[in-house]
């Protein structure tokens, strides 16, 4: 039986940016003032949204809250802890959550409308795809080797990309922000020899290419714009599967667009360990303030039907979802960068 997954994982590309990418900068703040919120309120409604361009951070949003914190200080906090030192202009406006979705919400309805997908492989130990995995080990390491000082002249910005070509290995890209003055050569040895070649042994220099444009001086906010929501690829399946549009980050979990999504990869994961499939999909689309789902569906890798068996071991109306997941505790920042799914730890990895 035909593999309906082999075509789109023998040819691809994937992505992924470190901590200090203007986008993921703009994730983490999100997602540092939904924690503190839920550590103070753990039904705290938040969908926080940061914006930074050039000296400039807004933060907007809706918030509903018993917690007490100041946005800004949060902000600035986690630009220092990413280690970027320009100065920034902070400007927040936060206003309590629509009464309109706040009236479906308090029944245990959706926090939105939308479809979200989940997926796991048994490829690799983290039940993503090859690449996908390596891709995030690729920024992640990046950060290790900056933190660290065993790279002195690295700075906080960063890339990379994985090309897979018949199911092998093609191409590593990275782009790493680096101090001026710091020859081309010096960075391109230093990238190879103590990054990719440690995670991808016995790759040729010619698979190989660092910061291709020449330079990487600047980074950050002084060199782009960022904002949350817009890296959804790299926080979820690369590209690989379907994605239903809603970004992760900034939201608690009534919103569906996060704890379906992570429901969904939930059950994708436990299906895949219990043998039901090489590599399970698993989607659901929910109705704005209503609990049951408007449709779910899973299949396999042989193309497999397991939708029956879902909807009878597992419950994704809203408040079972963040009752089985644990979804109302702060631990939303660790997923804001290096992706969501793949880690230990958290609760939509864990195998039952």
């Amino acid at each position: 039986m035909k593999n309906i997954f082999l075509d789109t994982f023998k040819n691809y590309t994937v992505e992924s940016v470190t901590s200090g990418h203007p986008d993921k900068i703009c994730d983490q703040v999100s997602d540092a003032i939904l924690d503190e919120c839920l550590r103070q309120d753990p039904k705290s409604r938040v969908a926080i949204e940061s914006f930074g361009a050039h000296g400039l951070f807004v933060i907007g949003g809706e918030v509903t809250t018993n917690a007490k914190f100041d946005a800004k200080k949060i902000a600035a906090r986690v630009y220092k802890e990413i280690g970027h030192l320009d100065k920034l202009k902070f400007v927040t406006n936060i206003i309590k959550q629509s009464p309109d979705i706040a009236m479906g919400v308090d029944t245990g309805g959706a926090g939105d409308q939308g479809i979200m997908y989940g997926f796991a492989t048994d490829e690799t130990p983290e039940y993503l795809p090859r690449a996908v995995a390596l891709v995030h080990k690729l920024t992640k390491g990046l950060e290790e080797l900056r933190r660290s000082k065993k790279i002195k002249w690295l700075l906080p910005d960063g890339k990379a990309q994985v090309t897979i070509e018949n199911g092998k290995i093609k191409t590593v890209l990275v782009s790493a922000q680096h101090k001026k003055g710091v020859k081309l050569e010096q960075v391109r040895k230093e990238i190879s020899e103590k990054l990719i070649k440690k995670l991808v042994p016995g790759i040729k220099d010619e698979n190989i290419l660092v910061n291709p444009t020449g330079k990487f001086e600047v980074g950050g906010f002084i060199a782009d714009t960022g904002l949350t929501g817009r890296k959804i690829m790299v926080d979820s399946y690369g590209g690989l599967i379907p994605h239903g549009g809603g970004a992760f980050s900034g939201k608690d979990p009534t919103k569906v667009d996060r704890s379906g999504a992570y429901m969904c990869r939930f059950v994708a994961k436990n299906l895949v360990a219990k043998g039901k499939g090489k590599s399970v999909l698993v989607s659901v689309a929910y109705a704005i303030g209503k609990a049951e789902p408007l449709m779910i569906d899973a299949k396999n890798e042989k193309g497999k039907d397991l939708s029956d068996y879902v909807r009878k071991h597992f419950d994704f109306r809203p408040l079972a979802i963040i009752e089985k997941l644990k979804l109302r505790n702060p631990i939303y920042s660790q997923t804001a960068a290096y992706g969501h799914f793949g880690k230990k730890g958290l609760p939509w990895e864990e195998i039952e």
